[in-house]
């Protein structure tokens, strides 16, 4: 927690030094303050105040307010910079992983002009060979920056080594051993170098049985493995099993934070990418399209209704409980894809095996159908209902909660086995199928029980 409180006034009062140039005021307040704590007050900067803040900084704690700040903001804050100024100023002291994220976000032009100004072109190499991979693969995670010794040498060079290569390695945690065709072979801990003899070789005090993650695998195959064997990094290999990079688990909270909120709203009917700060277009265009999936699921909705007009007038009862037929299959059907989507996310199940989870979600649907069904009925003597009404409602109830729970287990699977995001099953698609669904499937058995078309 920073030590000074960020609120309206605080705000105020920074704004009212900045504007006057007050740096002796300034600089003491913001040593305080942490680089998220800054980044959020750009929000309420223009771009001369957000320069002349950035500069008091010293220059890692400018680059990583930098790194902090949302894409929109950072793209705004920029243009007050010539690309020259960018590359010497920002991306001479970023790593490789985040300057590449940082890149990503910007036009292909103006990246490729800042890559061109870094002077250090070992660095400036680096970041781009991050940009090659595709986006949330290890690759395009990893960081080039890291400790790397070799097999062969003793712990005298380890050491020498480890003190130069950790000048451009802003969190050290371990050291990486590879042979002499830099293949990662396996690992040593810091504390056993200190711990060892000068004399003594890496080769005989390392660890081999090294955990390791490729180029291509998948964001969530790296979590996965970061999580499961409580990893602070994960050292990343190419095709030939040479070390090329390594990952941070500072670096998997982010990709899991960005992961979870776009799945948030694909769940929540909105196309990823957008936030409250985006334009009235953008924010518009992210939510039609499921607007009108659920236009037309309402559209197809009433023509059902309207192909058992007659059974209504019959038995206007029916007409009280269609909200509760649409508003049960719409949670049944969204409870069961969510817990597809998130064992999915986190590789805790999947696409093998359909039957048995089919299965296992049908028996769950049957007892929740059973116990709400049971309940209806209880409803429905308690207050006098028509007997035979409340025996179709109950009926439907239990059909209709298996078949969301089938529906919301089966189209997520299915998707995963055609490589499209799961979490697109969700929300609206799966609400408006079964609305449709069950309001058909309600009539139907209205029509069976009650006879009256």
């Amino acid at each position: 927690m920073s030590a000074i409180e960020i609120n309206k006034d605080f705000i105020e009062e920074l704004i009212g030094l900045l504007d006057v140039h007050h740096a002796d005021e300034l600089v003491p307040i913001l040593d305080k303050l942490y680089a998220q704590d800054i980044a959020e007050i750009f929000d309420d900067l223009d771009l001369d105040q957000a320069i002349y803040l950035t500069s008091l900084l010293e220059p890692q704690k400018k680059v990583n307010v930098i790194i902090e700040l949302e894409p929109d903001v950072r793209g705004r804050f920029f243009k007050g910079y010539s690309s020259d100024q960018i590359a010497a100023d920002f991306f001479t002291y970023m790593d490789s992983d985040d300057a590449a994220d940082v890149l990503n976000a910007l036009s292909t032009d103006q990246s490729k002009e800042i890559l061109r100004k870094i002077e250090d072109k070992e660095h400036s190499k680096n970041i781009a060979s991050l940009l090659k991979f595709p986006e949330n693969t290890a690759g395009a995670l990893m960081a080039k920056e890291l400790i790397k010794v070799k097999l062969n040498w003793t712990v005298k060079q380890c050491t020498d080594e480890i003190r130069k290569q950790a000048e451009d390695v802003s969190k050290v945690y371990t050291a990486y051993v590879v042979n002499d065709y830099d293949e990662l072979v396996g690992w040593i801990g810091l504390k056993r170098i200190l711990l060892s003899s000068e004399r003594m070789n890496i080769e005989e005090i390392y660890n081999d049985n090294v955990i390791y993650e490729n180029t291509y695998a998948s964001g969530e195959e790296v979590a996965s493995t970061m999580r499961k064997y409580d990893l602070v990094a994960l050292p990343i290999v190419d095709a030939f099993g040479r070390l090329v990079g390594r990952i941070t688990f500072d670096d998997v909270m982010d990709y899991i934070k960005d992961e979870a909120e776009k799945d948030y709203q694909m769940l929540s009917g909105l196309s990823s990418g957008v936030g409250s700060g985006d334009s009235i277009w953008l924010l518009s265009k992210a939510r039609l399209p499921w607007l009108i999936i659920g236009l037309f699921g309402g559209i197809g909705s009433s023509l059902v209704i309207g192909g058992f007009e007659e059974e209504l007038q019959n038995n206007v009862q029916l007409a009280l409980f269609m909200p509760l037929i649409m508003a049960m299959g719409g949670n049944v059907g969204v409870q069961s894809s969510s817990i597809m989507v998130q064992g999915l996310a986190n590789n805790t199940l999947d696409s093998s095996g359909i039957f048995g989870k089919l299965g296992k979600e049908f028996m769950v649907g049957l007892l929740n159908g059973l116990v709400c069904s049971l309940l209806l009925l209880a409803y429905g003597y308690v207050f006098g209902n028509s007997q035979k009404i409340m025996i179709t409602v109950s009926i439907a109830l239990i059909t209709i909660i298996l078949l969301a729970a089938i529906v919301g287990t089966v189209i997520p699977l299915l998707l995963d086995k055609l490589k499209i995001d799961p979490a697109l099953a969700t929300g609206p698609f799966i609400t408006t199928s079964n609305d449709l669904l069950g309001l058909f499937l309600y009539f139907l058995i209205g029509n069976i029980i009650l006879g009256t078309v």
